[in-house]
């Protein structure tokens, strides 16, 4: 920066600049609640249908997304501007009063253009014959401390500024359409994460220099700013496409065979890393939009790794695909919708091979050395991490399984790999819409295009034999998440046409299990049912959504136009067949020798009872419930209501509740005989509703009450026979 400019500098308009952006950020912020509080939470209330369900509701979700990205990044700028204009309104004053200081001690300073400046001596004519020995000649001491004092003002002002128009133009930058979502308090936070993601860049070009000292410096700087946009975004293309696969590549061969703390690191660095390139994938700039097609272009790239003074030169020590090395960083953290689809598209081209070559040889032979992942598998199957970044990312995971073949290819591939767990997983995450892990966001209404996944999983799963085998490898509790997902539109289908009005959803196609569809409903649930995790995912979801219905209904006796007990009847059916689905499947399967004894499921059950809890949460079911009694979606916990009962079921289970009259029996934590099994439906049910009649004061007879959710249960039960002998062969 010039010295006359900041000298002389106006930074009036600079002020009016910030005072603009503080009063955009305060409208912004009440757009931002209006659109949360009213435009969106109406769209969520709303009964879509149509092109309006698949086009409006997902646009007004993302204009207020927008809304919140426009205020985040408006408060930011406010911030940065704020932060600049008093720095530089500092430094002004500063060298104002270097330089009058400076002309006391007869010195000039002098802007000689350029960024240059001179301080010198004052000379006058009179001076030599001055009486008191005043020769004009001053100290070189002093003019060098003034000369360094002004250098220093000016080298901070122009370091502000500077910092503050590159930061502005990142943030700018981050989106190419819309607004970026990053937020920083002032110049300094923002100026600093740049700094210091070209500091790891610039280390990482070199990983075999880098001792476990420096890679905990390295990852101590990665925890701390992988969700920052402008960090991730520099570190990333700072470093390269090539040169990030590169740096991976090269920590797996210099690290391999890390035990104890240094295995510990490595995990960490893997973690940390990949939540860096996934935040840095948002970013919709010139540098990002590049690197994200460099990156996949490398996929086919052979990377070698130390001892070849080029590792990508012919006959170096090759032992990673580029899609390798990609997968294994895909694993952790929600990597951006578009660059999962380009990628996506292309590896699962690669996946079927022509000719005769079996998927478990395409991506193990002639690297059978690697080890990408340091411990968790190998990575060698590219697939894996994939379709782990998928279950990060509903949205791709949707788009990645709206093919039916595509999905077939999967499944027929789950026999022969270890990507079963992984593709589970996936399926998770794209027909409940919520991320692996994910326990801070609502589910929201199942899509048309989720239920006819979700359609052709339960149709591969019926399948005699091949059915089996996926439940077997690794991807049974995947499946008892998704059937408790779907219990409405399960219920529906068991029930029939016209059964919505009992059995509440918001799902966009609820009947989209019925008809043709049911044998495979009742196949799909009895298969699921011989995995111990699968098994109590079903009971967990089948539980949550009985008492998420019978507080609904018995809170708001509206929903249902006819009396109370054809509601109460209808539920405890249902909960009858499909829990009597599951235990006759059991019981045909000889469970004792299918699931290693009775304590797997016991273990199981237990296992899944923290993870059931976040179902509530999340509303996985997705029930209505009143407004008035707290939410819209199952599992609302503003005003203490929606949920409890389903909450309270969840416990019980978990704990292991004895039945009432039961000396030694806990909830479903039995399976010696049919009718252990059934009491414990019928029992759950009943607490649910005693509780559901308790919350919402609602006055019927408690022993007529419990008789007509037992004789209901029975009736259900009953009938669970009926489904299974007329959808499958049964011993």
């Amino acid at each position: 920066m010039d010295l006359d400019a900041l000298r002389h500098g106006n930074f009036a308009k600079l002020g009016e600049a910030v005072t603009d952006w503080e009063q955009m950020t305060k409208k912004l912020a009440e757009l931002k609640k209006d659109a949360e509080d009213n435009l969106k939470a109406k769209a969520d209330r709303a009964k879509w249908a149509g092109l309006n369900a698949d086009v409006s509701r997902e646009f007004i979700a993302k204009t207020a997304a927008e809304f919140a990205d426009a205020h985040s990044q408006a408060d930011s700028i406010a911030k940065i501007l704020s932060d600049t204009h008093g720095e530089l309104v500092d430094c002004r004053t500063r060298l104002n009063g270097a330089i009058k200081r400076a002309s006391q001690q007869n010195l000039t300073v002098v802007d000689t253009g350029d960024g240059t400046f001179a301080v010198a001596g004052n000379t006058r004519p009179d001076w030599a014959s001055d009486p008191s020995g005043n020769t004009g000649v001053t100290d070189q001491k002093v003019v060098n401390a003034f000369r360094d004092e002004i250098q220093g003002i000016l080298t901070q002002a122009t370091q502000s500024d500077d910092s503050a128009a590159q930061v502005l133009r990142m943030l700018v930058d981050q989106a190419k359409y819309g607004f970026a979502d990053a937020s920083y308090e002032d110049r300094d936070e923002a100026a600093a994460a740049l700094a210091a993601a070209d500091k790891l860049a610039k280390m990482a070009k070199d990983p075999a220099g880098m001792s476990l000292d420096d890679i905990a410096a390295f990852n101590r700087a990665l925890k701390k700013y992988h969700d920052d946009p402008l960090f991730a975004e520099r570190f990333a293309s700072r470093l390269g496409a090539k040169e990030t696969l590169q740096f991976w590549a090269g920590m797996t061969y210099v690290h391999a065979g890390a035990k104890g703390s240094e295995l510990e690191a490595m995990k960490n660095l893997q973690t940390n890393l990949s939540l860096t390139l996934a935040t840095a994938s948002f970013s919709e700039s010139d540098a990002m939009r590049s690197w994200k097609k460099d990156l996949i272009a490398e996929r086919n790239t052979s990377f070698g790794f130390l001892g070849s003074p080029d590792p990508f030169a012919p006959g170096s020590s090759v032992r990673a695909l580029g899609s390798q090395v990609i997968s294994s960083l895909l694993r952790q953290g929600q990597y951006d919708t578009e660059f999962l689809d380009d990628y996506r598209e292309k590896l699962f081209k690669a996946d079927k091979p022509a000719g005769a070559t079996p998927v478990q040889d395409l991506w193990g032979k002639g690297y059978d050395a690697v080890d990408l992942v340091f411990g968790d598998g190998n990575g060698r199957d590219p697939l894996e991490g994939l379709l782990e970044g998928l279950s990060h990312n509903p949205e791709a995971a949707v788009h990645a399984f709206e093919s039916e073949s595509d999905l077939d290819h999967l499944f027929a591939t789950v026999r022969s790999t270890d990507r079963g767990p992984s593709l589970g997983r996936a399926l998770e995450s794209a027909v409940t819409g919520v991320a692996i892990g994910d326990v801070g966001s609502m589910a929201p209404p199942h899509s048309a295009t989720q239920v006819d996944i979700m359609a052709h999983v339960m149709q591969a799963v019926a399948q005699p034999g091949s059915g089996t085998d996926l439940v077997k490898n690794g991807m049974g509790g995947s499946f008892g998440t998704m059937a408790a997902a779907y219990m409405p539109e399960i219920s529906q289908s068991l029930a029939g046409p016209s059964s919505g009005a009992l059995y509440l959803t918001d799902s966009e196609k609820p009947a989209g299990f019925q008809g043709e569809k049911v044998p495979d409903v009742v196949r799909f649930l009895s298969e699921v049912s011989v995995d111990p995790e699968g098994r109590a995912g079903i009971i967990y979801g089948e539980s949550i959504y009985t008492g998420s219905l019978l507080e609904s209904h018995l809170s708001d006796p509206s929903l249902f136009d006819g009396p109370r007990k054809d509601v109460l009847e209808g539920i405890g059916k249902n909960a009858g067949v499909i829990e009597g689905i599951v235990a006759h499947s059991v019981a045909d399967n000889e469970v004792k020798s299918a699931v290693s004894g009775e304590n797997d499921y016991n273990e199981s059950l237990k296992a899944q009872g923290d993870f059931a809890k976040t179902w509530v949460a999340v509303g996985l079911a997705g029930v209505k419930v009143p407004a008035a009694y707290g939410g819209d979606i199952m599992g609302s916990v503003i005003g203490g209501f929606a949920g409890a009962v389903a909450g309270g079921a969840v416990d019980r289970l978990m704990e292991g509740r004895q039945m009432e009259g039961a000396k030694d029996e806990g909830l479903y934590e039995s399976a010696k005989d049919l009718y252990v099994m059934r009491d414990s439906v019928s029992q759950q049910a009943q607490w649910s509703a005693d509780d559901a009649l308790a919350r919402h004061h609602v006055e019927l007879p408690k022993d007529g009450t419990d008789n007509m959710i037992r004789e209901a249960v029975n009736r259900g039960w009953d009938a669970s026979s009926h489904f299974l002998t007329d959808a499958k062969e049964r011993p």
